[in-house]
């Protein structure tokens, strides 16, 4: 999923506030992959419904002090107070694919920080005619391999998927 940091150094000017604690840097990693807000009570919610730092704490793989610390850090900084506080989640198709009869297309790219992929994809599928009901593009900062999404309202022709398959900046398709 993508995310707008909107910091010049974006998520690595984040994570080296946290350098000194792998802990720390496990739930700021957490709250970005998941779209978790602090509130001002330093507690972490998604919208207005609160996530308990104990879960938090086995989500990222730490104490639950680590998050109770991290989000103390976090109000105490006024950049990251201003990310997490504004941070939000979007709901994803991805998984109601099969229950709404809709197709999931995957795209795995050579080099993900290329310019123009997300537009040369969906600028083909739109050529097609092929409507997309969501887009989600993995971010290079979060996963070694990101992929980008694409939730359609019907299957890829195959000449579609073939031409798809053949730009250079693909690496492989998959549909489910």
């Amino acid at each position: 999923m993508e995310v707008s940091l909107d910091l010049p150094d974006g998520f690595q000017s984040i994570m080296q506030k946290f350098a000194g604690s792998p802990g720390q840097q496990a739930v700021i990693r957490l709250l970005l992959e998941r779209g978790f807000s602090v509130n001002d009570d330093g507690r972490v919610v998604s919208g207005d419904i609160e996530i308990p730092y104990t879960q938090v704490a086995e989500a990222a793989g730490v104490d639950r002090r680590v998050v109770d610390s991290t989000t103390e850090a976090i109000l105490e900084d006024d950049e990251l107070r201003r990310i997490f506080q504004n941070i939000s989640q979007i709901p994803s198709l991805m998984d109601l694919a099969p229950v709404l009869d809709l197709t999931v297309v995957t795209v795995e790219v050579q080099d993900a920080d290329e310019p123009g992929i997300v537009a040369e994809v969906t600028g083909l599928l739109a050529e097609h005619g092929i409507s997309i009901r969501q887009t989600i593009s993995e971010d290079p900062e979060f996963t070694d391999e990101p992929r980008l999404y694409l939730v359609t309202d019907e299957d890829l022709p195959g000449d579609v998927l073939t031409e798809l398959m053949n730009k250079p900046f693909v690496r492989s398709v998959e549909l489910s």
